[in-house]
């Protein structure tokens, strides 16, 4: 009899055993095949897997990178963010060797006081963050290069991965391709003017261009620009070009080159980096810019005395103004759904913005990369600057879209067929003869690519990054997609594609585009009623105006019937329009509410109802079979 009772425990003891042994030697096992961190990601826009691009640029790494990883794991105390954070970064880097054959290897390093693991991330540049003495970073090695990841800074984990492949892509690189920059603003920054004043910073745009590609200041007056040196020309807000150098850029597209031209119609960043005439911008920067020449020679128009307003991409800014010339532009407006530039860009956001429409006859090919809706129309620069929320009711919308960021490719033809234009000559001058003009392109030499985009405040630092102070440092992290779509343009130009997949994860605002669109409906029914009222209130009162100005004549004090009929028929009016205004936006609400409570059953009912469904159906299969018995 014991023996028959000790032998089952005997075989459950064993089993549990032998399972225990199965699975510590199939995690070896796994581990030791690098299987172990791969899965399946069922997330949206396959967050959790690498890019192409990054799998681009680990399998075609010629020599080893090495990466010393610092993570200060052994603290007593440490922020829960960071913790998650050291996990995201353990994974992803496991998948970074394992998806580089060999060429990358992960030296994890714990930076405790006074070791040898201390010494080497103060070498290497990694920031320590003084309260909690915590270190957080990388250094990433190839050769004799060296790139570092001073903080990996929680709240900027969804750009991890282009960080990461940035600095493989860096020390990997045998040089850094040349991007040429034609600018009125300083974007380089300056030396302080005088003792104790502090400098001038510059863009952090430009700051991170210098991280990847060698970065030449052309000013605005170049003599010739060479596409074999210049592998790309940044033209940003070439305010007051002049005609001779719209000639030097005409030359260099025709051998070849690529231009991204960032105009703008009436930039705000002119008139706040440092103050000064409103009309001249801060530093006496003008507030428009152009390429007056070339535009027209490459079959495009820009409007550069309106901006463009767009109720279905308005965007609500603090104090919950609706800001109709303030675009938030969602998958929507990028009609290029596989372009490398747009394909996984969430949303840019463009301030006060210009508008380019294609005329045609140049020639050559031209994609729209963004565009408004069909509900956009041209405004006011300055009331749209204020931020006049009346806009979106009373603009008048065209009916069609407006190009915003537009793409053109091909063979192009000179701008300047007489050559290189005159210069005004000084006073004195006018009895020399004239110099033997140098000869000229007139067609392409080859094919050359254009992209234009109708703004540059959207890569303002105050609008496009998040600046703020984490421990005693300064970290920057971007606040939209607008810094991702000029670096994605410039990535593609310079031919470094492969990074583009990898930056385009960087957090971006998702409008509920349902309540949008009722909105802007509601400003279009609303703006309409409102003008109709503003109207009569304004022939009532130059009514009264007469009125009085008839009693002053007469010098009567005493309001007459008709005086006293025209008063009350005009506050009746305010109030019949106003109390009209708010039984509309109470229905705009309305809706609002309706919608937020279905999609709030949904969330909360809609899981617990597919498990009981999915219970019901178990019970019906499991009765089925039982019944077959």
């Amino acid at each position: 009899m014991s023996a028959k009772t000790t032998q089952p425990v005997t075989r459950v003891v064993l089993g549990i055993v032998a399972l225990i042994l199965i699975v510590v030697f199939g995690n070896l096992l796994v581990s030791s095949l690098g299987i172990g961190h791969r899965g399946v990601d069922f997330t949206e826009n396959k967050v959790y897997t690498l890019s192409d691009g990054t799998k681009s640029i680990l399998k075609e790494l010629q020599a080893p990178v090495v990466i010393r990883y610092y993570a200060s794991r052994s603290l007593p105390y440490i922020r829960e963010d960071v913790k998650l954070h050291m996990r995201h970064v353990d994974d992803m880097l496991k998948e970074y060797t394992n998806l580089a054959d060999g060429k990358v290897r992960v030296k994890n390093l714990d930076p405790q006081p006074d070791t040898d693991a201390e010494d080497s991330a103060n070498l290497d540049g990694i920031q320590r963050v003084n309260e909690s003495n915590l270190y957080f970073g990388l250094a990433v090695s190839c050769l004799d290069k060296t790139t570092t990841i001073p903080f990996l800074d929680p709240r900027d984990e969804t750009m991890l991965e282009y960080h990461l492949s940035k600095a493989v892509a860096e020390v990997s690189a045998t040089r850094k391709p040349v991007v040429g920059v034609m600018s009125a603003f300083d974007l380089e920054g300056a030396p302080a003017m005088m003792p104790g004043q502090p400098p001038t910073p510059g863009w952090v745009i430009y700051q991170q261009l210098k991280q990847s590609y060698e970065i030449r200041n052309l000013t605005m007056t170049p003599e010739k620009i060479d596409p074999k040196e210049i592998k790309v020309l940044l033209l940003f807000h070439p305010a007051g070009i002049t005609p001779a150098a719209e000639f030097a850029v005409d030359q260099y597209v025709l051998q070849g080159g690529t231009v991204i031209a960032c105009l703008d119609p009436y930039s705000v960043a002119a008139q706040m980096v440092g103050g000064g005439n409103p009309m001249m911008g801060g530093g006496g920067v003008a507030p428009t810019s152009t390429l007056p020449t070339l535009l027209k020679n490459w079959g495009v128009s820009f409007e550069s005395s309106q901006v463009v307003a767009d109720g279905s991409y308005a965007t609500v800014m603090q104090g919950n103004r609706k800001a109709a010339a303030v675009l938030t532009l969602t998958k929507d407006a990028m009609p290029q759904k596989e372009d490398v530039i747009t394909r996984a860009l969430d949303s840019v956001t463009l301030f006060l913005p210009g508008a380019f429409t294609k005329t045609g006859g140049a020639g050559v090919s031209a994609n729209t990369l963004i565009k408004t809706s069909e509900n956009a129309g041209l405004v006011d620069p300055m009331r749209a600057s204020q931020l006049d929320p009346s806009i979106a009711t009373t603009m008048k919308r065209e009916g069609h879209a407006f190009d915003l960021v537009l793409s053109l490719s091909g063979n192009f033809k000179s701008a300047f067929p007489d050559g290189k234009p005159t210069e005004p000559k000084p006073e004195g001058d006018a009895a020399k003869p004239e110099e033997k003009k140098p000869d000229s392109l007139k067609e392409a030499t080859a094919p050359g690519n254009v992209f234009l985009i109708g703004d540059v405040d959207a890569f303002y630092d105050r609008f496009a990054y998040s600046v703020q102070n984490f421990g005693g440092m300064q970290m920057v992290s971007p606040i939209n997609g607008n810094s991702s779509l000029l670096m994605n343009v410039i990535d593609q130009a310079a031919g470094s594609q492969y990074l583009i997949g990898a930056r385009s994860r960087s957090a971006t605002r998702r409008p509920f585009k349902v309540i949008q669109e009722m909105e802007d409906n509601f400003d279009k029914k609303v703006g309409a009623e409102i003008a109709k009222y503003r109207e009569d209130e304004k022939a009532a009162i130059e009514k009264l105006q007469a009125l009085q100005a008839e009693k002053s004549k007469l010098n009567d004090p005493i309001a007459s019937p008709e005086q006293e009929a025209t008063i009350k028929s005009v506050q009746k009016q305010q109030r019949d329009a106003s109390k009209k205004v708010r039984d509309m936006e109470k229905g705009l609400q309305s809706q609002k509410d309706a919608l937020t409570g279905r999609i709030t059953l949904l969330n909360v009912a809609g899981m617990p109802f597919l498990v009981i469904l999915f219970a019901i159906g178990l019970f019906i299969v499991r009765s089925t079979k039982t019944r077959a018995r």
